[in-house]
């Protein structure tokens, strides 16, 4: 039996690498396949390092398209495997995520996002929601979880393989470069103390017992032969996805029951939106706050219900549009309009974001035209 990393609860001053690498010993992980890549580097470097005191190990692949199916095989055999990258390594990774959405194996994966296309910067963005979300040549039959916090990251991370197990689809915890690499206080704790059962894995192949007499054969394909084959399999899975999509969407709300105006954003920018609604509020304005937790399924429902009685969306990311696709096809028919305060590769201030409500205001009160 493994022994436990967190005996009770701590309070520590972590940077959001060092986290995750501490909530997956504390979720059970018994191994990490991964490949180097700013700025995830230090959550391999942190579990090389403790991972051998809890009896578990690493394997550093050649590139991140062995860590994606190394990961896989790890699941498959039956142990709690996951890997981490970013950017053009979360590019190589949809590969082997996609075959883990086809076969239905509970993947585990963490990204912490830079900024792109390709290599572009090591610093941060929120430019991977998209590939992170639907990457792939698959329906996007995974679940994305989006982090604002060092708290979050911890609670999440263990969240993610609770999720993966149980559902049997790849989930992913979704970070970004500032959250590697800042240092920010936390509690970690060991997860039965509050309650959470973690899943236990079991194997998908060398299963005890003779086929055809102890159990039935596996069948485990990625590959069909026929249109209709496909077709069925693709079907199945997607009914399975939207029968437990309500079980797993998550968001967040402040101050919208008398809002005109809603601040939509995820991630550590929501953070300043927070800060900028709050600041709003105390001026008169009669600002609110949603922000998605869960990226894929996103929470349509919920927004759309808010939508539906407020006058506008103010959508605020560190990409350009990738939150606010979600949000028009989520919110598609409501009356709500929806501005964009959009800067790829850039992080936003609270500051910014009381500026762009002050403007779209004005421009409202003065009857002019809003971008």
């Amino acid at each position: 039996m493994l022994r436990k990393p967190i005996e009770g609860e701590k309070k520590v001053f972590m940077t959001g690498n060092e986290v995750v690498a501490w909530a997956a010993l504390a979720a059970g992980a018994e191994i990490m396949y991964g490949y180097p890549i700013t700025p995830q580097n230090e959550i391999m470097h942190y579990w090389t390092r403790l991972a051998p005191r809890f009896g578990r190990k690493f394997l550093q692949t050649e590139d991140e398209l062995s860590a994606g199916f190394t990961t896989l095989g790890g699941v498959l055999s039956g142990v709690k495997a996951f890997t981490a990258t970013a950017g053009p390594g979360n590019t190589l990774m949809q590969e082997p995520m996609s075959m883990a959405e086809m076969m239905r194996i509970p993947s585990v994966v963490i990204i912490q996002q830079r900024g792109g296309p390709s290599t572009a910067t090591v610093i941060y963005s929120q430019q991977e929601v998209t590939m992170t979300c639907f990457g792939g040549n698959g329906e996007g039959l995974r679940v994305v979880y989006s982090t604002a916090s060092h708290q979050e990251l911890f609670d999440y991370t263990i969240k993610a393989f609770n999720t993966a197990w149980k559902y049997r689809f790849p989930t992913f915890v979704l970070g970004d470069g500032y959250q590697a690499k800042m240092r920010e206080p936390l509690e970690i704790y060991d997860p039965e103390l509050r309650g959470i059962q973690l899943v236990d894995p079991e194997p998908y192949v060398v299963r005890p017992g003779i086929i055809g007499i102890d159990r039935e054969a596996a069948h485990l394909r990625n590959t069909y032969n026929t249109e209709e084959e496909l077709y069925e399999v693709i079907s199945g899975h997607i009914r399975d996805y939207e029968a437990v999509a309500g079980e797993i969407e998550e968001y967040e709300t402040w101050a919208i029951e008398d809002a005109e105006i809603v601040v939509v954003s995820h991630g550590v920018v929501s953070r300043a939106a927070r800060m900028a609604v709050e600041e709003l509020r105390a001026s008169g304005i009669a600002a609110g706050y949603f922000r998605p937790i869960t990226l894929r399924p996103f929470p349509v429902k919920h927004l759309r219900e808010i939508a539906d009685r407020v006058k506008e969306l103010l959508v605020v990311e560190s990409a350009y549009g990738q939150l606010q696709k979600l949000v028009q096809i989520a919110i598609y028919g409501s009356n709500a309009s929806i501005s964009g305060h959009l800067k790829p590769g850039v992080g936003v201030t609270a500051a910014e974001i009381v500026a762009k409500v002050t403007e779209l205001r004005h421009g409202k009160d003065k009857g002019g035209i809003r971008k």
